[in-house]
């Protein structure tokens, strides 16, 4: 790592973050000292950092391996979950290149950092000093922690391995490395407040009955697409409360929380399609909460598996898409026209939609494909 480090080394991946990095694999490294694999794989840290982490684009910063790079959490995401977090004792038991314990740990006055890899633990140590940030630093893995731990804490912060030895990604919380329900107990022991970040495709009914204590789960979206699922749990829950919320960072919607156990009785109203038509973001299409919305909007379903709600007045800071829409008959939809095709609980898809209509893909309007309780029917944006 310290090579790499050297003032003309760093000028030269500075002077190359636009050469096309398959072109410079190709060629010899121009310092003996470094190869030019280690050389690129700055660059594309440094690549990455633009658009993912910014923070870290400053001289000095070293960037991990590929694969540390895809399973950090964005700035973006970790900055959001640092907001409610604060206290005197902090630790991050699976630290990876740590983008959420430096934010995470921002409002705590001591900071634990624990991974398992050596090399990867090295990288944030030197990174960390670079930002002039202080944290205890331990190379081992959690298991091996917790059983020589004695101390407790305000918060215990973890991030699971979500692939196996074959670099298969894996879902269950079993499959997990660690396994959360084999430690989830230990973990209780050493703090009231747990907070796990598992994978946007792990079902939420499945997590709250398998995992003990969960009071909150947040679904973090960033522009409409969901990247996390953050899951919060207290020593001391009331069993009947688990409040699901819905984030959609970097966008101008309000977040939609609703009580989990209170959605299984909420019953939600049916209509033809009238003069609006909403259509929840993926965070809230990832909740389930499909009635709680409903009734908390006073809106109307146009079908149980559409997910699409209606009304007659505009109905203002819906987490999601509004169009003024109309019904139209598929006769009045003409070749070559421009639309944005939407298809939900219809038997064509937007490819093949395009293809049966002849028309292209793009423009201002809207085309929604889907079926109310009595037939199908075409919407069209006004």
């Amino acid at each position: 790592m310290k090579a790499i480090l050297n003032k003309e080394i760093q000028k030269y991946i500075n002077a190359n973050l636009t050469t096309d990095l398959h072109s410079l694999l190709l060629k010899k490294s121009p310092f003996p000292e470094v190869s030019m694999q280690e050389i690129v794989q700055q660059i594309k840290g440094k690549k990455v950092a633009q658009k993912k982490f910014p923070y870290l684009l400053k001289e000095g910063i070293v960037f991990p391996p590929n694969l540390n790079l895809e399973q950090a959490s964005s700035q973006a995401t970790a900055e959001f979950k640092a907001q409610s977090l604060k206290g005197k004792s902090f630790i991050d038991m699976t630290s990876g290149f740590g983008i959420d314990a430096y934010f995470l740990s921002q409002n705590f006055e001591e900071v634990t950092l624990v991974e398992q890899n050596s090399d990867l633990l090295k990288i944030v140590k030197h990174n960390w000093t670079i930002l002039d940030r202080e944290a205890n630093f331990i190379n081992e893995n959690l298991e091996n922690f917790l059983k020589q731990n004695g101390q407790t804490y305000d918060s215990v912060y973890l991030d699971p391995a979500r692939r196996d030895e074959h670099k298969n990604k894996k879902f269950l919380l079993e499959d997990l490395s660690p396994n959360l329900l084999e430690i989830q107990n230990q973990l209780l022991e050493i703090s009231d407040r747990i907070i796990i970040k598992l994978s946007p495709l792990i079902d939420i009914s499945y997590l709250i009955s398998a995992l003990k204590n969960v009071v909150e789960i947040h679904i973090i979206a960033v522009r409409n697409e969901v990247k996390e699922l953050l899951v919060f749990v207290h020593s001391k829950k009331d069993k009947s409360q688990t409040t699901i919320t819905c984030i959609n960072l970097e966008s101008e919607e309000e977040f939609f929380s609703f009580n989990y156990e209170e959605e299984k009785s909420a019953e939600s109203e049916f209509s033809e399609p009238l003069r609006y038509l909403y259509i929840p973001n993926n965070a809230v299409l990832k909740s389930g909460g499909f009635n709680s919305i409903s009734v908390k909007f006073n809106l109307k379903k146009i079908h149980p598996n559409s997910h699409f709600y209606t009304s007659d007045e505009l109905v203002e800071d819906f987490p999601g898409r509004v169009l003024k829409v109309e019904i139209i008959d598929s006769k009045q939809i003409r070749k070559g026209e421009k639309f944005n095709i939407i298809s939900k609980n219809y038997p064509l898809t937007p490819d093949e939609i395009k293809k049966k209509y002849k028309i292209l893909d793009g423009g201002n309007d809207y085309l929604i494909f889907s079926q109310t309780q009595k037939n199908k029917i075409i919407l069209k944006s006004v």
